[in-house]
């Protein structure tokens, strides 16, 4: 189990639900010394993966898009695990549902998005894929939501997350 400082978290907490989620997010990045494979998979449970999995699509969307999160190899961790359905039966549904939408442009064009790309073929990405342009809107609106929603639930499921020392 990942642990995590009592006097870390209660710092975090001090700071906001982002730094909060962090705390959890850097914990587990550093139990998998920063690589996700299938050779370290098994290292963080089923809810650690999903607060893991919130963190990159966070911050990947936020910073490059939809676009961005795929081309940095995050697509399948996303969209080919039960993400969007533990999103909803932790409470974010309309989140959840925006995942959906997003899965469905994805696993039509898995092939073209996932392939290597020059800066110049990355940026084109973005007016070829202008799809995901609602959808990041809609998320920009919904995140502070979503991430005290998140938030909340990590603090009333802690033990779930991390053993805390």
């Amino acid at each position: 189990m990942v642990t995590i400082k009592k006097i870390d978290l209660d710092s975090a907490k001090k700071e906001g639900m982002d730094d909060f989620l962090q705390v959890f997010i850097d914990s587990y990045a550093s139990v998998l010394n920063s690589e996700l494979d299938e050779n370290n998979m098994d290292v963080l449970t089923g809810e650690q993966h999903t607060l893991l999995a919130y963190g990159l699509f966070r911050d990947e969307v936020l910073q490059g898009g939809f676009c961005q999160l795929i081309q940095n190899g995050y697509g399948p961790y996303i969209f080919n695990n039960p993400f969007a359905k533990v999103m909803r039966l932790w409470g974010a549904n309309d989140f959840s549902k925006l995942i959906y939408k997003a899965k469905e442009i994805y696993d039509k064009n898995k092939e073209d998005l996932e392939r290597e790309r020059s800066d110049e073929e990355f940026m084109a990405m973005y007016m070829d894929y202008e799809v995901f342009d609602d959808l990041e809107d809609v998320f920009f609106e919904m995140e502070e939501q979503i991430t005290t929603l998140i938030s909340d639930y990590l603090e009333k499921n802690l033990p779930l997350f991390a053993k805390i020392v």
